[in-house]
């Protein structure tokens, strides 16, 4: 079974095993899209077409049959059940979604469910100023395999750059490593610089700044870029392994 289908829901997680008490590696989004290799009575087996990454997902709210139009630009995007009726759900950021309908300030994505067209842009959008996107996630609470305001971790935020713009990137720092071009390590660093470290990864902001999901502050934040790689080489016994810069 390798027919392409795309997640309904808005938000679940990919597990490491199909098991109730199974790591969280990831998480897959609203209009992802996906190919199933095996599924049994609860849990189905993917592979995410964007990057590869395979694992178990529990829910079965999925369609073959989708064509996403627009998607998500703001951290979260709440569904309306009626108009001006908000419900406690969540489109969060880049999720893909088709329009059924619209009126002068919502779209219609699936029946009874709307979204606020302010929130929303056109599938083939390319946001080139990726401080947008860094920012939206300022404070969100750090969470090994998030991908959105529920909580995210250092190689998402980097990803979602990435998928948003509709170019492939890998899920994890060890293979977003492999995947960078290797600049010479350096001491200055400069906006859209991105320094990883094993295991953890920060993206420059200006030549003093970066911004990251960081473990031991519990949230995402702006810190300085000196003072973070002391930080982590202090705490962690970690050096910088390679600087890149965002392409796309």
């Amino acid at each position: 079974m390798n027919n392409n289908h795309f997640y309904k829901k808005p938000l679940s997680n990919i597990y490491k095993k199909p098991s109730e008490v199974s790591e969280v590696t990831s998480q897959i989004l609203y209009g992802e899209k996906f190919k199933i290799l095996s599924k049994n009575k609860n849990w189905v087996k993917i592979k995410v077409s964007f990057d590869n990454y395979i694992g178990y997902i529990k829910n079965k709210n999925y369609t073959n049959n989708y064509k996403p139009t627009h998607k998500v630009f703001t951290l979260k995007s709440n569904i309306f059940n009626k108009l001006n009726n908000k419900t406690k759900y969540f489109l969060p950021f880049a999720s893909r979604i088709s329009i059924i309908q619209e009126n002068k300030k919502f779209i219609e994505f699936e029946k009874n469910k709307w979204i606020k067209k302010i929130d929303i842009k056109k599938i083939s959008h390319i946001e080139k100023d990726y401080l947008k996107v860094l920012k939206l996630f300022l404070k969100v609470k750090y969470f090994w395999g998030g991908r959105t305001y529920k909580g995210i971790d250092c190689s998402a935020i980097l990803q979602l750059l990435y998928y948003y713009n509709n170019k492939f990137y890998p899920r994890d720092t060890k293979d977003q490593i492999k995947y960078s071009i290797k600049n010479a390590k350096r001491k200055i660093f400069k906006k859209g610089d991105i320094i990883f470290w094993k295991g953890h990864v920060a993206i420059c902001i200006n030549s003093k700044k970066l911004i990251h999901a960081y473990g031991p502050k519990k949230k995402v934040l702006m810190m300085s870029i000196t003072e973070t790689i002391k930080r982590i080489e202090r705490t962690a016994k970690l050096i910088v392994k390679k600087v890149s810069s965002i392409k796309y």
